[in-house]
């Protein structure tokens, strides 16, 4: 028998495969589109195991719509700009873009080495000026369009990245890429005016039923749409101070109103009150700690007193204005009113400060004591000390209320968002240039689109931290205005690296298209992608942003569809040891050393079948020493038979009622529709045991050493289905097993249709009724015929003890379903 040598079919197959171009699409032809798309990698240097296991999920999915006869794109490239990149380089003393394009050399061999079905003739990484240039065209088209803007603002930035990070990159306080500790820095930035389309993306997260049910709930919490009033609060010098609320049932229950420490009024309205001192000291503390936790329910609650009061416009009561650490002037207007009857956070900071407790809502039948009260009623009840309010349910009355206050001029119905626009600048060397020059004489100035691309130098050696080494390197930000011809300066801060990867799944419908951003034809062929798959980790940054970017370059003409994902899979995590595998833990297995032992399909194999793929992986030498051996059995069926099978054509459904022929049959016709259906629904841990299961089935089938013509050409129909149902899965000793009994190889194979006929079970559950009630049920063969069928029901213990001394008046059949005997 020859022997099963991974490494030696392997090799032989992605030599095949590249040589031919095997998975080279284009937009030619009536086949279906289908476009398949895994998250591309950072070119960090190697791939790690969740790599393995998100790109062996999609390459299953896009092998097997191949087959099922769709024009199929699949893509790979990279994600090339970053800090990583920076910090090697400043480590290692290696240039970003040598340590970059040497990691894609080699990450690309990796990935090929694992029989990835790429068509790599599409490959981009962002860090080509080829890529980058039209990103920097994106942003001047932008800003024309007032989509784009600069302003001066309080900002996340990590002291050990040295650069800014947007609210959505701090977590927990600390950096998402290095868990450094994140402060805040007050600095002038570029932002993307996301939020004028907060309401679009809000409300088209309705409109995504092939997206996962958590991600959407994350998505519209990011975004954080709040129907409201504001409510303008009057000051004693007779200004106003406005605020947002959800909740103007409560608006009689206001004891306190508190700032944001950013808000314009928090220093001014303590100006010359002896509160001057302590409110200033107070606002450096707090404007110093990190702004992502100051929301957050379980932060201790601090405040100052500015000196000043506001007045309630509904009941004229007096209210004092504190400045808080646990309002943020992202949300809202940066002001709150505080309600400590009905809001926990409030009411913790009342008892805190000694401050009064007025209830507003008490439940129905019940009166509620502020004296007694050891936390805040949240629920609904019936309003009272509310004047002409009370006695109403406090939800019926929001709207009333909302038409009182627009009446008196107090107020006006508002919706909000929590989402914020989306701060680009960098102070990092390594990204794409942000196009804009400044001038004493003309101000900001963008750059001409015909000067595009602004080139990132690369013979800048990369050693400053602190700072962008584009702003200490005179050759790159000298210029010349655009506008007067005078002396100016280049902005040195890069676009932040979530720009480039918001549009990369754009650029693979036309990556070699040259006279423009996109070839709109193109584009909308293939877009929007069919299936999108991976981290749920980029459920609010990459996600968002995209659907974000993809409506920009719909306004712009270069795009048809709006959102750019149709169906959207997050697989689980690749577990070791209890913990998310990582180089800090330890528990790192590498992907080079799996292959190298087992062979890729084995790595493949094992990455799929270990886990559903939307959760997480817990590893298992085990396991893998399982794949292996499955595969070992695999090959066996197939070489130790080579001869019995080569002589044969395959059969799938052969005449006759033989029973080992019937059996086998059923088997092969069953296993076809439980994979075809498991893969459509992403159970592929499933599709690959009922692979298994046929492959068992056939070896017992073997055991029975029929000789005859047509009991072999029923074991090549299975052995044939088996191997063809097993090539997205394990494509390399799937293409080899199929040669090796001239069935030719697989790559573009026709997917195995079930006859429905075969799939039905052999034997059916009967109900048995006497007098219309259910007494018992039995199993018997499908399609029995009536009479023994009665004999059979009527042998049942159940059934002789129910119609003993009773007359038979008669009896009721439904094939394959029921009996019903009606005595007296």
């Amino acid at each position: 028998m020859k022997p099963y040598e991974p490494h030696v079919i392997e090799e032989k197959w992605q030599t095949v495969w590249e040589r031919n171009k095997t998975f080279k699409v284009d937009e030619a032809g009536a086949k279906k589109k289908y476009y398949l798309l895994e998250m591309f990698p950072y070119p960090s240097g190697k791939i790690h195991m969740g790599h393995v296991r998100n790109y062996s999920i999609g390459d299953v999915i896009a092998r097997y719509k191949r087959m099922r006869g769709y024009n199929v794109l699949h893509p790979m490239g990279w994600d090339a700009f970053g800090m990583p990149a920076e910090n090697a380089a400043i480590e290692r003393n290696v240039h970003p873009a040598t340590w970059t394009y040497e990691n894609i050399a080699y990450m690309r061999t990796q990935l090929k080495r694992l029989g990835f079905s790429y068509d790599w003739d599409r490959e981009i990484a962002t860090c080509d000026v080829d890529y980058y240039r039209w990103e920097q065209w994106m942003f001047l088209k932008m800003f024309e369009r007032g989509l784009v803007y600069r302003k001066n603002s309080p900002v996340n930035y990590c002291t050990k990245c040295r650069t800014v990070l947007a609210n959505e990159q701090v977590e927990g306080g600390a950096c998402w890429r290095c868990g450094e500790e994140v402060v805040q820095k007050e600095l002038t930035q570029w932002f993307f005016a996301i939020t004028k389309y907060a309401d679009e993306l809000y409300e088209y997260c309705d409109k995504l039923p092939g997206w996962p049910e958590k991600v959407l709930h994350m998505q519209k919490n990011w975004i954080g749409k709040s129907h409201g009033v504001e409510v303008d609060f009057r000051l004693e010098d007779g200004t106003d101070m406005t605020i947002f609320t959800t909740r103007p049932d409560t608006l009689y229950g206001v004891t306190f109103m508190v700032l944001a420490p950013e808000h314009p009024l928090s220093f001014k309205l303590a100006q010359g009150t002896s509160q001057e001192k302590e409110v200033s000291s107070f606002i450096e503390k707090v404007k110093a700690q990190d702004r992502s936790f100051r929301g957050e329910i379980s932060t201790e609650k601090e405040g100052v007193f500015t000196g000043r009061y506001a007045v309630n416009p509904l009941n004229g009561a007096k209210i004092p204005v504190y400045i808080g650490n646990f309002v943020l002037m992202e949300y809202g207007t940066g002001a709150i009113m505080a309600v400590p009857a009905h809001d926990q956070r409030d009411f913790e900071f009342a008892k805190e400060y000694d401050l009064p407790v007025i209830v507003t809502i008490s439940p129905e039948g019940r009166t509620l004591d502020p004296r007694e009260m050891t936390e805040a009623y949240v629920d609904d009840g019936v309003m009272v000390n509310s004047e002409h309010f009370n006695g109403r349910n406090n939800r019926e009355a929001i709207p009333v209320i909302i038409d009182y206050l627009e009446e008196k001029g107090f107020g006006r119905r508002m919706v909000n968002y929590r989402l914020k626009d989306w701060g680009i600048s960098r102070q990092r060397y390594w990204g794409a240039p942000i196009p804009v020059v400044y001038c004493d004489r003309c101000g900001v100035v963008p750059v001409p689109y015909e000067d595009l691309p602004v080139r990132l130098p690369l013979d800048l050696g990369v050693t400053v931290i602190g700072r962008s080494p584009l702003a200490e390197y005179p050759e790159f930000y000298r210029t010349t205005c655009p506008s007067c011809k005078g002396d100016a300066r280049r902005e040195t801060d890069t676009m932040d690296t979530f720009v480039e990867s918001s549009w990369y799944f754009l650029k693979y419908a036309c990556a070699d298209y040259k006279e423009g951003p996109l070839d709109r034809q193109r584009v909308d062929y293939w877009m929007p992608v069919d299936q999108y798959i991976g981290g749920v980790e980029h459920a609010v940054l990459h996600l968002l942003y995209s659907r974000f970017f993809n409506r920009v370059l719909n306004g712009l003409g270069l795009v048809e569809v709006k959102e750019p994902f149709e169906n959207l899979l997050t697989q689980g995590m690749v577990i070791k040891d209890g913990a998310k595998m990582s180089k800090s833990k330890g528990n790192v297995v590498d992907p080079d050393y799996l292959i190298e032992k087992y062979g890729a399909d084995t790595a493949r194999l094992f990455c799929l079948f270990a886990s559903p793929p939307e959760k997480d992986l817990d590893w298992s030498d085990q396991g893998v020493e399982g794949s292996a051996r499955f595969l070992q059995r695999v090959w066996r069926l197939v070489a130790e038979h080579v001869e019995k099978l080569s002589n044969v054509e395959p059969v799938y459904e052969p005449q006759g009622n033989d029973g080992d022929l019937r059996e086998l049959t059923h088997r092969i016709h069953k296993t076809i529709k439980k994979v075809t259906d498991d893969v459509e629904r992403f159970h592929l841990n499933t599709a690959i045991a009922s692979i298994m299961e046929l492959v068992n089935a056939i070896y017992r089938y073997i055991e029975k050493e029929r000789q005859d013509r047509e009991a072999r050409e029923l074991l090549r129909g299975a052995i044939e289905t088996a191997l063809v149902l097993l090539f997205p899965f394990v494509p390399h000793i799937s293409s080899e097993l199929q040669e090796m009994i001239g069935s030719g190889s697989d790559a573009v194979s026709n997917w195995p249709v079930y006859n429905e006929l075969y799939v039905q079970e052999d034997r059916v559950t009967i109900a048995v009724q006497i007098n219309g009630k259910l007494r018992d049920t039995c199993s018997v063969e499908r399609d029995l015929e009536e009479a023994s069928l009665k004999e059979t029901v009527f042998s049942l213990e159940k059934v002789k003890k129910h119609i003993e001394g009773r007359e038979i008046r008669k009896t009721i059949v439904v094939p394959n379903k029921l009996v019903n005997i009606v005595c007296s």
